[in-house]
């Protein structure tokens, strides 16, 4: 379907800008120009993206755009799935685009699937719809529903304690819910931090790390974040996550943009902290460019570009096949613990072709890294040895929902 994953690696950073894609409305921002702060603050810390590597980061959006149908042609549509009987799989953002169908397909795989939604009357809705499709002889769908809003991570911690509460295994965390809310001025959420970054970033950080002691009773089992291009034209300043320090002028795009590059970096961290004898994979996988929701927030005239290109964009049945296949698949385990065995310094990362791909230059600043990793677990309310008490067994006192993980 997509090569021997354990026989390849990605490209050297020095390629890093153009080699990956991500979802719907990369374009919309294309004409906004790089974020300002310039290329380098003199001699000291860097503060923006130069010129180059933003360059760099565009053309990769548009030669995707361009290029992306005719890379994936290979792939099946819907992809092909291994029988997952017995496999607990949870799927944020469940109801619409690229989640639904990766809920759909799992399900009808045999999934045992939970659809961690805001809107849980949407779910059992298209549940009823995809039982109705089922023919007579095939088995019932094994699914459930649990609300999850990302807005809020006194409910993301909730949620956690609900699950973990079962002492069940959990097999697969895919934390696909996002929002890009193109041209929008900037939100805060009720916890304080910019829309963008709660809701991308922060938020699944969190569902991750809550569900760590269910993820390791499932063990081997993966955490699989949707991610996207634009992460290239992204850079995060730890100490100006919210993008308020007046450093950089807010754009929606930049507010986009730096949360999935944050999210690429914590992972990396994540997967190298992470023992290999916990049994716990992180990937990115990023969709392609994908015809979502988010195309109902674009001005009317991208809107209307959007149905007279169709060929270029994948649908959302298209675009689920990354996240499918990381999901899946049973090389991708070995092909992270060869990542890490490499010293490799960004977790495993497969592009819209089902193929491996490399991040972005700026995703494989370890220190940069370190420091983004260090300051989500304060966001979140985590204490910075979190994740080695939660590997022991040992419980964590998170600062949101007034809960224990154990």
């Amino acid at each position: 379907m997509a090569g021997d994953l354990r026989r390849r690696r990605p490209a050297g950073a020095a390629d890093a800008g153009g080699e990956e894609e991500g979802d719907g409305g990369a374009e919309a921002a294309a004409k906004a120009g790089p974020p300002s702060g310039g290329e380098e603050a003199g001699r000291g810390r860097k503060e923006a993206l130069g010129w180059l590597e933003w360059s760099r980061g565009w053309m990769g959006v548009v030669g995707e755009f361009f290029f992306q149908r005719i890379a994936a042609s290979h792939l099946a549509n819907p992809l092909e799935l291994p029988p997952l009987d017995g496999v607990s799989i949870i799927v944020t953002g469940a109801t619409s685009g690229i989640g639904l169908e990766i809920a759909r397909q799992l399900a009808q795989a045999g999934a045992h699937l939970v659809m961690a939604v805001r809107r849980p009357k949407v779910a059992r809705e298209l549940i009823q719809k995809w039982q109705n499709e089922q023919t007579e002889v095939s088995m019932p769908l094994n699914i459930e529903v649990m609300e999850l809003d990302l807005i809020s991570l006194d409910s993301v911690a909730r949620f956690a304690d609900t699950w973990n509460a079962r002492m069940a295994p959990l097999h697969v965390l895919i934390n696909n819910a996002g929002i890009f809310t193109i041209g929008e001025p900037q939100r805060f959420t009720k916890d304080g931090y910019e829309e963008h970054m709660q809701v991308n970033h922060l938020a699944p950080a969190l569902l991750a790390m809550l569900l760590l002691p269910s993820l390791i009773r499932g063990s081997p089992s993966r955490i699989i974040n949707v991610n996207s291009v634009m992460h290239t034209i992204g850079f995060v300043d730890a100490e100006d996550m919210n993008l308020t320090s007046g450093k950089h002028k807010y754009r929606s795009w930049l507010g986009y943009s730096n949360s999935k590059l944050a999210q690429v970096k914590f992972s990396s961290i994540f997967h190298k902290r992470i023992p290999a004898e916990a049994g716990v994979h992180i990937v990115c996988a990023s969709p392609g460019i994908v015809h979502t929701n988010v195309a109902r927030d674009l001005p009317k005239i991208l809107v209307a570009g959007y149905r007279l290109i169709p060929y270029f964009i994948f649908d959302p049945q298209e675009g689920s096949r990354s996240t499918l296949f990381a999901a899946s698949d049973p090389q991708v385990p070995e092909y992270c613990e060869t990542l890490k065995s490499e010293d490799w310094p960004v977790c495993a990362c497969i592009n819209y072709d089902c193929n491996p791909m490399n991040a972005s230059e700026e995703a494989h600043d370890l220190e940069t890294s370190q420091l983004v990793w260090e300051k989500t677990l304060e966001m979140i309310g985590l204490p910075s040895d979190a994740l080695e008490k939660l590997i022991e067994g040992e419980p964590v006192q998170c600062r949101y929902g007034q809960q224990k993980a154990e």
